[in-house]
C-alpha cells in the first residue's frame, strides 16, 4: 500500500497547447538521430496510443508506467517547463520512451532529471520503456541524448534488473559516475497454483487461524457483501469514502498523506477513471448489513494484483475488518487468475503476516563528466570528516571517548 506526498501542487495542465510537439531547444542540435525530447503537454498527449502499444511490447509493463497514470500525474503534480520525454524512433516506429522531468532545486544548482511519477502519489517499478528486441540500440540513443544534456539523474523505485540500471552501465562506461542504493522493498505473495484454501495453508498457524476466525465471525454476525466497483459514479463515491476513512483514522497522528491535498485527490480521480475505462482498476467495497465498512483500491495487470490503498470505518476495527478486507481481496485475485499479489512499497508490520517474500527496489544516481569530479570531492571530504570525527571520539582522554578494551 502506498501513501502520497503533501506538497501543494497545481491541479491542472498549465503548459501551452499551441503548435506541434517541440524539442528541448538547448539540446536540439545535439540530439542523436531518431531521438526527440518532448517538453510540452501537447506532445505528451499526442503519444497516448503509441505509448500504450509500446508499453505492452516492453518488459516494463505495469500500471505506474501507463500513459494514463503518468499523464494524470503530470497534470496534477508537474511544473511548467520541466517535462522531458526522451522519445526514440526507428523509422516511423516508436521504440523507446524515457519518461523524465527536470527538477530545479531552490538555488538552481545541480539540476537533475527524475522519472515522472517520483514522489507524489507513490509510484513503484519506474523505468525506461523499450520495445523488446530494441534494447541495445535504444539505450545507446538515450545515453547519447543524456550525455548531450549533461544533467545529473536520480532514478528511484527501480525494479530488479531494470533497464535504467543497464543505462547506468552504459553511461559509466563513458566516464560518468554512478551510485546505486537500496530503495525499499515491495512484499509479494506468490499465488501460482494456489486456491484460497491452499494459500491460507501457507500462512503462519496463528495468523491462518485468526483469518478464518474473523471471517466466520463477521459472516455470522452480519450480511457480508464484497463487491467489485464497475461503474464510474460508484468509483467516484468509493474514492471519496476511502479518503474520508483515511482522514478519520489518521487524524490524531497528524493526518494521512494518502489523500492529503486537493491535487492528490484530483489525481486519483483522474487515474482511477482512466484505469476503470482501460479495465485494470480493481476497487472493492465491503459492506456489513448494507453499511459501507471498508474500501480496497488496487490494479490487476499482467497477471499481477497491485494492492495500492485501502481504508475502513474505525467503528468496525474491533472486528479486524482490515484483515478481512485483505483476505477477501486476495481471494478475489486468486479467482481472477492473478499469479502474484504485490503489496507495493513499504514494510508495514501487517504485511509480514501475509508474506515473507519481497522484491527489492533500487535507486541509481548518475553524474556526468563535469560533475563527477565534484561528486568525488564531496565524497572524499565526507569520508575525511567521518575519519576525523572517529579519531576525536576514540582519542584517549577525549570527552566522551569510547573505551577500547
Amino acid at each position: 500500500m502506498r501513501g502520497a506526498g503533501q506538497r501543494p501542487t497545481p491541479n491542472r495542465l498549465r503548459q501551452g497547447y499551441g503548435g506541434p510537439p517541440k524539442l528541448y531547444a538547448k539540446v536540439d542540435a545535439q540530439l542523436p538521430s531518431g531521438v526527440t525530447v518532448i517538453d510540452d503537454v501537447r506532445g505528451f498527449t499526442a503519444l497516448k496510443d503509441e505509448w500504450r502499444e509500446l508499453l505492452t511490447s516492453s518488459s516494463s509493463d505495469n500500471p505506474f508506467l501507463t500513459w494514463e497514470w503518468l499523464h494524470a500525474w503530470w497534470a496534477h503534480f508537474g511544473r511548467p517547463g520541466t517535462l522531458r520525454l526522451i522519445v526514440v524512433r526507428s523509422g516511423e516506429s516508436l521504440v523507446a520512451i524515457a519518461p523524465l522531468r527536470l527538477v530545479v532545486p531552490r538555488f538552481r544548482v545541480f539540476q537533475r532529471l527524475e522519472f515522472l511519477g517520483t514522489g507524489e502519489a507513490g509510484s513503484d517499478y519506474l523505468d525506461l520503456i523499450v520495445r523488446r528486441g530494441h534494447e541495445a540500440d535504444a539505450l545507446r540513443s538515450i545515453a547519447d541524448c543524456l550525455r548531450a544534456q549533461k544533467l545529473t539523474l536520480r532514478l528511484s523505485h527501480l525494479p530488479p534488473s531494470s533497464l535504467a540500471a543497464q543505462l547506468a552501465r552504459q553511461l559509466t562506461d563513458r566516464g560518468w559516475t554512478s551510485s546505486s542504493s537500496d530503495d525499499g522493498v515491495c512484499p509479494i505473495v506468490d499465488l501460482r497454483g494456489l486456491t484460497f484454501d491452499s494459500f491460507l495453508s501457507t500462512l503462519g498457524a496463528s495468523h491462518r487461524a485468526n483469518v478464518r476466525r474473523r471471517l466466520r465471525a463477521i459472516e455470522r454476525q452480519f450480511d457480508l457483501q464484497f463487491d467489485e466497483i464497475t461503474g464510474s459514479d460508484e468509483r467516484r463515491e468509493m474514492l471519496g469514502v476511502l479518503a474520508a476513512f483515511h482522514a478519520s483514522r489518521y487524524e490524531e497522528r497528524g493526518g494521512s498523506t494518502a489523500f492529503s491535498t486537493p491535487a492528490v485527490r484530483a489525481f486519483h480521480e483522474a487515474a482511477t477513471k482512466d484505469a476503470l475505462e482501460r479495465g485494470w482498476l480493481r476497487m472493492y467495497a465491503l459492506r456489513l448489513d448494507g453499511r459501507l465498512a471498508a474500501v480496497m483500491y488496487g490494479f490487476n495487470s499482467g497477471s499481477r494484483f497491485y494492492f495500492y490503498q485501502h481504508g475502513y470505518d474505525e467503528q468496525f476495527s474491533s472486528l479486524s475488518v482490515g484483515l478481512v478486507l485483505m483476505a477477501l481481496t486476495i481471494r478475489a485475485a486468486i479467482a481472477e487468475g492473478a499469479l502474484e499479489f504485490d503489496m507495493l512499497w513499504g514494510t508495514e508490520p501487517y504485511k509480514s503476516l501475509w508474506t515473507h517474500e519481497a522484491r527489492r527496489l533500487q535507486r541509481v544516481d548518475l553524474f556526468p563528466l563535469r560533475l563527477s569530479e565534484v561528486f568525488h570531492r564531496h565524497a572524499a571530504e565526507a569520508r575525511r570528516g567521518i575519519a576525523q570525527l572517529t579519531r576525536r571520539v576514540l582519542s584517549p582522554g577525549s570527552p566522551g571517548a569510547a573505551r577500547v578494551t
